[in-house]
């Protein structure tokens, strides 16, 4: 049994009453909705669209300083850091343009909750296990493709009515978006929404009391109607993918025949070999380098992208991003000030680039983007040479 209008969904469930508030994450509206509902229904539970992380993140602004750009680098997880600050750019900017804050719907929720004494339940799943299971679900030319759209949009200025946004509460419009979603990148939706509606159902259905509010989206709104009847294992939706057998294996493979054709080459044809080795390096190096040049590197962090290239791109557990990383970082390493303005400056593409954190992050991916496309062009070369020499 359930009842709606235009933002709330009341579900009994179980001997529950589930009361579901579906929210624009940067409408002013819906902020000052969340504190009405949860006043005027004193829940036993208030359940909000956060994990762990995020929620200390909300919670404490100056979370970012304590950020250590080495370990970042070190644990793989600069491309990660980096699409999580330009996903939250666009969220920001609109939410500066509307005069309040991206969040701030959730901050109402916690502080009524704390207010009317129920318990805070963050209902949503690590954010670092739904990236790391949307980039699993992709591939690499979806990597590309993601990496791409993400680059694109900190260039977008887009801008939108504070009516424009509320409309997206309406049903047909968060259908039409999801169908939308679903058709750009069929491989996201299932560890971005489905798995998260699962996720965020289980969760709010387990939430303690009988009464039980909770503070989402509103694009999981439909997706958590349906999914609340059924059981779901949050063990399962807690795992990090399996890591691939095929990827590692192509991974050596791959650099190891590389190998083979130039020193199969050498023996044929030395100055074809030398020829293939040159292409090589030049291909993989130089386009390492231009990425470092674009992302604004340090003079030697370009150096040490053209270098490293050629060498990690045989190697598939190094990267050459890492390496011009760590000397940009060395060379230009971000003091508290950067981490205090970062919040502002991601909302822009001189930010982007002019902040010592996001120039670091840039520096990583692009490396890394120019080394492979180097190794393709390149080893399509030597694969060319090879074969007009046999």
């Amino acid at each position: 049994m359930s009842e709606e209008n235009e933002y709330l969904t009341r579900i009994f469930l179980e001997g529950k009453e589930i009361i579901l508030i579906g929210t624009a994450h940067v409408s002013k509206q819906s902020a000052e909705q969340v504190r009405e509902v949860i006043e005027a229904e004193q829940p036993d539970s208030v359940c909000i669209e956060l994990d762990e992380p995020r929620y200390q993140s909300l919670m404490d602004e100056n979370k970012w300083k304590e950020t250590d750009i080495f370990k970042v680098i070190k644990e793989k997880k600069a491309t990660l850091l980096l699409i999580n600050l330009a996903l939250s750019s666009f969220q920001k900017r609109m939410a500066k343009q509307l005069g309040t804050n991206p969040g701030q719907e959730m901050v109402e929720g916690i502080k009524s909750a704390q207010e009317v004494g129920a318990d805070l339940v963050l209902a949503d799943r690590d954010i670092q296990i739904t990236f790391s299971r949307v980039w699993h679900n992709v591939g690499f030319w979806g990597k590309v493709k993601l990496l791409m759209e993400i680059i694109v949009s900190i260039f977008d200025d887009e801008s939108i009515s504070d009516e424009e946004l509320e409309k997206m509460k309406s049903q047909d419009m968060l259908n039409s978006m999801l169908q939308d979603f679903s058709v750009n990148f069929p491989k996201l939706k299932a560890p971005l929404i489905d798995e998260r509606n699962e996720y965020l159902a289980q969760k709010i259905k387990e939430a303690p009391g009988n009464k039980i509010v909770a503070v989402l989206g509103a694009a999981h709104v439909p997706g958590i109607k349906e999914e609340l009847p059924k059981e779901h294992d949050l063990d399962r939706l807690s795992q990090l993918p399996p890591k691939s057998k095929i990827t590692p294996i192509l991974g050596w493979t791959i650099p190891l025949l590389i190998v083979a054709l130039i020193a199969y080459t050498f023996y044929m044809n030395p100055s074809a070999g030398v020829q293939q080795t040159l292409s090589w390096v030049l291909w993989t190096g130089s386009l390492s380098a231009i990425g470092t040049a674009l992302a604004f590197g340090h003079p030697l962090a370009i150096i040490t992208a053209f270098i490293a290239a050629p060498i990690s791109a045989l190697h598939p557990l190094i990267a050459a991003g890492w390496f011009a990383g760590f000397v940009q970082a060395y060379f230009r390493r971000p003091n508290v000030g950067d981490f205090e303005t970062l919040s502002e400056d991601v909302l822009s593409v001189k930010g982007f680039w002019n902040n010592k954190v996001t120039r670091v992050l840039l520096i990583v991916v692009f490396a890394n983007i120019g080394s492979a496309t180097g190794s393709i062009i390149g080893g399509a070369d030597i694969a060319r040479l090879f074969l007009q020499n046999l």
